[in-house]
């Protein structure tokens, strides 16, 4: 018996937009990084740090993924909260598939079934349940949460084209998600050339990675009440070829007067904490070294204010 293999050049190159959805801190940004392969989104304990969408690029040799990070889509309380849920939908109208993210260590709850009826809405799109955080649980707790997607997907009238157990930490699965996704792209050529991993420009990654290094250890004080806006990056004249240096100057806005305590801390040394660990990462980011001069600005009530969200780049 002969078996007959496919050459390469004859399956079909596939090129297209995925997007993952969950409510806030479902594991979506940590599962972009993980199949990107470099930290593009930022992935913080916080809900609803993800405020931009950020693009991850997939490159295989015969399909380029394209992943687009939406915030969590959840009830608004805020003008801002508003906005997130405009970006969403408009996200979801535009892809070419949608990962549903549910993690495993959490029954589903009214938040995942809000996201599921305005998945059902959505027709066309292929939808693929993805069950994350799967190294927090038993076997048995693991199969009950499959078998209560399946049912949910049932119960809405969402087909599901895939139902994918995933954990990041061990990193198992996570290139099986890019697998199951790919076939559900349409044919055509690369989008992206090789080696790009995001489309982000460069500015809005730097104070995202600065957003998220001041997010750390503020815990439940200022989850929402952080803006980041990179006013310059400029190389820094006279210097050697060989001994570049990027000079980046940004802000961090705060909506209240008292909040700049929390943010600066005693006698400056949080801010300095903050410097100091986004500059490593946007210096592996940029791969320059890099001056960083941040100063704390409060822009009052900004999530509620249309002007300033204008301003913040929202």
């Amino acid at each position: 018996m002969s078996v007959r293999t496919q050459s390469s050049e004859s399956v079909p190159h596939r090129s297209g937009f995925a997007c993952f959805v969950g409510r806030p801190n479902a594991g979506k940004s940590t599962l972009t990084n993980a199949l990107v392969g470099q930290k593009v989104a930022i992935t913080s304990n916080r809900p609803q740090t993800t405020r931009h969408t950020v693009r991850g690029i997939v490159h295989r040799p015969e399909a380029q993924l394209i992943l687009v990070d939406t915030p969590g889509l959840h009830k608004p309380r805020t003008l801002l909260g508003e906005r997130l849920n405009d970006v969403v939908r408009t996200t979801w109208a535009e892809v070419d598939v949608i990962g549903f993210c549910l993690p495993a260590d959490q029954k589903l709850g009214p938040g995942d079934r809000f996201i599921a009826k305005e998945l059902a809405g959505i027709k066309k799109t292929p939808k693929v349940a993805i069950v994350t955080k799967t190294d927090l649980v038993d076997s048995r707790t693991l199969a009950e949460q499959l078998l209560a997607v399946s049912r949910l997907g049932e119960e809405l009238g969402i087909e599901w084209a895939e139902i994918i157990p995933v954990s990041v930490v061990g990193d198992q699965q996570v290139q099986l998600v890019a697998d199951l996704l790919i076939p559900l792209l349409p044919e055509g050529p690369a989008l992206y050339p090789e080696g790009d991993l995001t489309d982000e420009p460069e500015q809005v990654m730097v104070a995202e990675l600065i957003r998220e290094a001041a997010l750390e250890g503020v815990r439940d004080e200022l989850p929402h009440s952080i803006a980041v806006v990179v006013e310059e990056m400029l190389p820094r004249e006279d210097r050697p070829a060989d001994k570049p240096l990027l000079d980046i100057h940004a802000n961090v806005y705060i909506e209240r007067p008292s909040q700049k305590g929390i943010i600066i801390g005693p006698k400056g040394k949080r801010l300095k904490e903050v410097g100091v660990k986004s500059r490593k990462q946007i210096e592996a980011l940029l791969g320059t070294p890099v001056f960083l001069d941040l100063h704390v600005k409060v822009a009052k009530d900004w999530q509620r204010d249309p002007k300033q969200l204008r301003r913040l780049g929202f």
